[in-house]
């Protein structure tokens, strides 16, 4: 399987080829401060599958050995490091590629820190655009 994706403004690309390790949605504190949602999808490859091809982002260790790579320019999260946790991975934000659909998640993570709410969302209404 091979994907491209990138941030928002298109300043940063990357590629990636070969099955993910897993494909999650995280519920830390730390991924909801860094993205200011209350989940991030989050699929890890190895290292040497990911490419970066255009751009440079910049890295903001947000805990520990928790390295966060972002977008200079627009501030979108691309990728998430961490050697201690995660040995030889590089964890790409699913909803950065260019068919976020391609990669579906498999599991919730880190729930002991899930906001409340996000449990029910299923009994919330849907609408296609904005109501009204």
């Amino acid at each position: 399987m091979k994907l491209e994706g990138g941030c928002q403004c298109g300043d940063v690309r990357y590629a990636v080829e070969g099955e993910p390790e897993h494909v999650a949605l995280c519920h830390c504190a730390d991924c909801r401060k860094s993205s200011g949602a209350p989940t991030v999808a989050w699929a890890a490859f190895k290292w040497p599958e990911f490419t970066l091809t255009s751009g440079k982002p910049s890295i903001y260790n947000s805990s520990g050995s928790a390295m966060r790579h972002f977008c200079p320019r627009c501030g979108t999260g691309i990728l998430y490091a961490n050697e201690e946790y995660l040995p030889g991975l590089v964890d790409l934000q699913v909803a950065t590629l260019d068919d976020p659909d391609a990669l579906p998640p498999q599991a919730h993570i880190q729930v002991a820190e899930r906001v409340g709410w996000m449990q029910h969302l299923d009994k919330l209404p849907e609408f296609e655009r904005y109501p009204g």
